[in-house]
C-alpha cells in the first residue's frame, strides 16, 4: 500500500493539473511536457531530494520541465551547458584579481555548483553527456549522500543547503556525446521525456503561440505526428521533430505561409539536404505556397 503524499506535494500537483499556469510565481508552465504523470512523478522525486536525469530528444521540453520544478519550489536555477570545453572552473568558479582600496587582492568568483549548493538553489546540468568523462567525477560527492565538495581552488569544504537540488538532461546518440559511466548514472533517478503529439500538442500551440487559424493548427499537428514517425524509422534526424521548432513554425505562420515557416523553423536546421527536402515534401502534403 502506497504512503499518502505530503500535503505540500498534493498542493503543487493539484495546482498544475487544474491550471497550467500553476502558481503566479511560475515563469514557465508544464504544458510543454507530454504527460501529467511525468510532471507528477518528477515533482515527487524533486521534493524528496533525488537527483533527476531527464532523457529525451532535443526540443522535447527537458529544460522547460527543469524550470517548472525549480519554479514550483520558488528556487532560482543555475545552469551549466556541458561541452568538451567544460572544466572545473566552469563548474566551481575561478580566481580573479580585484582592486580594493588601491590594493590588488585575489578574489574567488563562485560558479554555478557552489552558488546552488550554498544557497539551496536548483543546479541544472544540460547535455551532461557532452562533457568529457574526466570532468564530471569532481561532482561525485555533490551527487551522492554526502552533498559536499572540497573546492580545489580555495580548499573550502562546501556542504549543500538542505534545499539544494540537481536536475540534469541528456540527449542520447547525438554526435559528440559519450555514454555516462555507471557511477555517475547511479546517482540519478531517470525519467524519459517524449515529444508532444495529438491533442496535447494542439493545446500547447493554442496556448504558447500566436497562431489562431484552426485549420493550420490541425495540419501542423498532423505534420508533427508524421515527422515523429519518420524519425523513429530513421529517415530523418530527431531535430526535425523538435516541439520547440514546431512552435516557432506556428508563430511564423501567422505572417508567413505555413510552408515557408516550416522551411525556416524546421527544415533548415537539418544538415542533410535529403532530409530537408523530405520534411518539405511532407509539409507539401498539407500546405501549398
Amino acid at each position: 500500500m502506497l504512503t499518502e503524499l505530503p500535503t505540500e506535494i498534493q498542493t503543487y500537483i493539484s495546482s498544475i493539473q487544474k491550471n497550467n499556469s500553476g502558481y503566479e510565481h511560475l515563469t514557465t508552465t508544464p504544458g510543454f511536457i507530454e504527460s501529467e504523470s511525468l510532471v507528477r512523478n518528477t515533482v515527487i522525486a524533486f521534493y524528496m531530494g533525488k537527483n533527476i536525469l531527464l532523457k529525451g530528444p532535443t526540443g522535447s521540453g527537458k529544460t522547460r520541465l527543469a524550470e517548472t520544478l525549480s519554479a514550483i519550489y520558488k528556487q532560482p536555477m543555475h545552469s551549466i551547458n556541458c561541452s568538451i570545453d567544460l572544466d572545473a572552473e566552469s563548474l566551481l568558479g575561478f580566481k580573479t584579481i580585484k582592486q580594493i582600496d588601491g590594493q590588488s587582492q585575489i578574489e574567488f568568483v563562485e560558479g554555478p555548483v557552489i552558488k546552488a549548493m550554498k544557497n539551496g538553489h536548483t543546479l541544472y546540468i544540460d547535455e551532461i553527456n557532452m562533457a568529457r568523462p574526466e570532468t564530471l567525477p569532481i561532482l561525485n560527492g555533490v551527487l551522492d549522500y554526502r552533498k559536499t565538495i572540497t573546492n580545489p581552488f580555495t580548499s573550502e569544504v562546501v556542504k549543500a543547503h538542505p534545499n539544494f537540488r540537481v536536475v540534469a538532461a541528456i540527449n542520447e546518440g547525438y554526435v559528440g556525446t559519450t555514454p555516462l559511466n555507471e557511477a555517475l548514472k547511479n546517482r540519478f533517478v531517470i525519467f524519459h521525456v517524449a515529444y508532444l503529439t495529438g491533442e496535447q500538442l494542439k493545446q500547447v500551440i493554442k496556448e504558447q503561440t500566436n497562431l489562431e487559424n484552426a485549420e493550420v493548427i490541425e495540419y501542423m499537428v498532423k505534420l508533427a505526428d508524421e515527422i515523429i514517425k519518420e524519425t523513429k524509422r530513421g529517415k530523418i534526424s530527431e531535430e526535425a521533430a523538435s516541439t520547440r521548432a514546431l512552435l516557432d513554425a506556428c508563430d511564423l505562420a501567422v505572417y508567413l505561409s505555413p510552408l515557408t515557416a516550416i522551411r525556416h523553423a524546421i527544415a533548415e536546421k537539418l544538415e542533410d539536404e535529403r532530409e530537408k527536402n523530405f520534411v518539405i515534401n511532407l509539409a507539401e502534403t498539407y500546405f501549398k505556397e
